[in-house]
């Protein structure tokens, strides 16, 4: 008996695995359920009790060796498998893919920024509105024709609660819980029941802003807007101010930016050459007064912009419903971008 488990123990130091297919069966032949261990702790069953103690000893120590030698040879195998995939530097690299934020998302962003550096705040508020703060606020009388500017997506059945179709909520909302002086801008998703077209959507996203102090004229209005259409579109950007009609501004105008086309004339802009990017004017008296400022002491100017028919300008987009389709060819172009 104790013969057998030298010569067992001999083989095994002998052994060395050359890959893991042989360690494996090195495995079966010593541990498998007709391996040489298992068949010695067979014998040992009918050995003398005398010689058990010793016997015993031995063919512990067999198994506890083949066991170990296993683990060693599996631990070299498997780091010299690592080692030459992993390792090689002749493989090409994997480069990771890397995503793109959307259009809306970046020119928001930039002219956030762009007033941010001339003192103006941001005021957010909530999507769903009373009719106080979409229109009666901003002199929009009960079944005044200015409200038919706006189609309007009600909530249920009740005409007080709708979605609301300008920022120009938010700015309600400030003056009735600020004082002045206030500048703020009022970035946020509207709606209105327009017809889908390359021009108009019925989602769309605006920032409006709002300066309220003392002595401040129209002057400082197109000083303001002149300022940012350099900023967002460049030095040599031309811009026009066309006299225009809102409830709650007056005098009111319309800002345009020269288009993409040059000047040319292209479907944009409808071979005007000019692209209208913004509704302006200095705030009505009666809507400082709704919102209890005293107009005889204070004045201000508001605008409002759309922040896709910016983004139309800026990248030289020709369709506004690209940015609703979540079309990933529409979305890589912009993932250079920063």
């Amino acid at each position: 008996m104790e013969k057998k488990i030298e010569e067992a123990y001999l083989r095994a130091q002998n052994f060395t695995a050359n890959d893991l297919k042989e360690l494996e069966q090195f495995r079966i032949d010593y541990l498998g359920k007709k391996g040489i261990i298992t068949s010695l702790f067979n014998d040992f069953k009918s050995i003398p009790a005398a010689e058990k103690k010793k016997t015993g000893k031995l063919l512990n120590e067999l198994k506890v060796y083949v066991q170990e030698k296993i683990l060693e040879n599996a631990e070299g195998l498997t780091k010299q498998s690592d080692y030459s995939t992993s390792f090689d530097l002749t493989l090409p690299a994997n480069h990771l893919i890397t995503g793109s934020r959307h259009p809306i998302s970046m020119v928001r962003k930039e002219i956030i920024d762009i007033f941010s550096r001339i003192g103006f705040t941001i005021s957010e508020g909530p999507e769903i509105e009373d009719d106080w703060h979409v229109f009666s606020a901003l002199n929009f009388p009960e079944e005044h024709p200015a409200r038919d500017m706006q189609d309007t997506f009600f909530i249920s059945k009740n005409p007080d609660i709708l979605l609301r179709t300008h920022t120009s909520s938010v700015q309600v909302r400030v003056m009735e819980n600020n004082n002045p002086p206030i500048r703020t801008i009022s970035p946020g998703r509207v709606f209105r029941n327009e017809a889908i077209s390359a021009r108009s959507h019925c989602i769309f996203h605006q920032i409006e802003g709002l300066y309220v102090d003392t002595e401040v004229s129209f002057a400082d209005l197109k000083q303001t807007l002149e300022y940012f259409a350099k900023e967002l579109f460049g030095v040599d950007t031309k811009i026009r101010l066309r006299p225009s009609f809102f409830p709650f501004t007056e005098p009111s105008g319309e800002m345009d930016v020269l288009c993409s086309c040059k000047g040319t004339g292209c479907r944009l802009c409808k071979y005007t050459g000019w692209l209208e990017v913004l509704g302006c004017g200095m705030v009505d008296p009666n809507v400082l007064t709704d919102c209890g400022i005293d107009p005889n002491k204070y004045t201000g100017f508001a605008f409002g912009l759309g922040i896709e028919r910016i983004a139309l300008l800026k990248y030289n987009i020709k369709d506004i419903r690209l940015y609703f389709e979540n079309d990933v060819r529409f979305l890589n172009q912009f993932s250079s971008i920063v």
